[in-house]
């Protein structure tokens, strides 16, 4: 460590291979909780995303669908608010997540973000996101755009997330799904079962292994540093 001279060698760790090892092996089902950004009776990204749940079924996942339907305002309740609680409690069981917005003035929906914002980094020592994979999608009245999902991208990255490189816009959302709800086949369908597909693998791929992927050097230093603070404290009141 004499070329790095502001390390702290305790906290410095070097990944290797065994430290990637699943802790335990797992055998439930990937566990995918999905959020979509509309209250509307006839809401393209609900059908949307009630289509990613029969694909994420057929591909062997279990499957959770929040209902943002009396879901306050951020921090226009407390946090023990039932539906804060439920979507927690649901960010928890999850092992995989997918955000799906529709596109509102060039942007997510206000309904989209407020569920994301009810989610935060910490709740004491539990991270309700981090290393979940996610994968996002986007629906369109007129042409294709990718306003939603970058946003949710960078939403995913700030929560910690393993977000997924595949991801689905679908444009002109109301020539996509018939009268019951039912997406067509198009080349849009097609893309949302790649994006289904990629989450699974990818949640397959690092769950199990969150302990290792998320641990860091700066909290591990901090931590450390913490605990002496304590040790000294006490020290000095003995």
């Amino acid at each position: 460590m004499s070329d790095l001279p502001n390390i702290s060698e305790k906290s410095f760790i070097v990944p290797d291979a065994k430290s990637l090892e699943a802790s335990g092996e797992l055998m439930h089902r990937p566990r995918i909780l999905l959020l979509y950004g509309s209250l509307r009776a006839r809401s393209y990204s609900r059908f949307l995303t009630l289509e990613a749940a029969r694909l994420l079924e057929a591909f062997g996942a279990e499957t959770r669908i929040f209902d943002a339907r009396g879901l306050p305002l951020p921090d226009d309740a407390p946090p023990d608010h039932p539906k804060v609680q439920e979507l927690r409690d649901l960010s928890l069981w999850s092992e995989g997540q997918v955000w799906c917005s529709p596109e509102r003035h060039g942007a997510m929906t206000g309904v989209m973000k407020s569920q994301i914002d009810w989610i935060p980094l910490s709740i004491g020592a539990v991270r309700p996101t981090q290393g979940r994979t996610l994968a996002v999608m986007q629906v369109s009245g007129g042409s294709q755009s990718f306003n939603a999902v970058n946003q949710m991208r960078v939403l995913g990255r700030w929560m910690r997330m393993i977000t997924i490189p595949n991801q689905s816009s679908v444009a002109k959302a109301y020539d996509e799904f018939d009268d019951a709800g039912r997406m067509r086949a198009s080349a849009y369908y097609n893309r949302v079962v790649d994006v289904m597909e990629e989450l699974v693998k990818f949640t397959l791929l690092t769950r199990g292994h969150s302990d290792c992927l998320v641990d860091r050097y700066s909290e591990r230093k901090e931590a450390a540093e913490d605990l002496a603070r304590r040790v000294d404290l006490k020290a000095a009141v003995e």
